[in-house]
């Protein structure tokens, strides 16, 4: 389970530092590696709720 929190930090800063360049710089493909963190987060967090509810029994 730390692993997985180890990664889904890692995406959201990922996504953090793309999402602002997009919006600062407005380069294109940083948006598309910020959609692309921001639907890996969404994958992790699904397994982190997995795990949880799992290591909660």
């Amino acid at each position: 389970m730390e692993e997985l929190v180890k990664q889904i930090n890692a995406e959201i800063e990922a996504f953090q530092k793309n999402a602002a360049a997009q919006i600062e710089k407005g380069n294109k493909a940083a948006g598309t590696r910020a959609r692309k963190a921001a639907l890996e987060v969404s994958k992790l967090m699904k397994e982190f709720r997995k795990v949880s509810v799992e290591a909660a029994k």
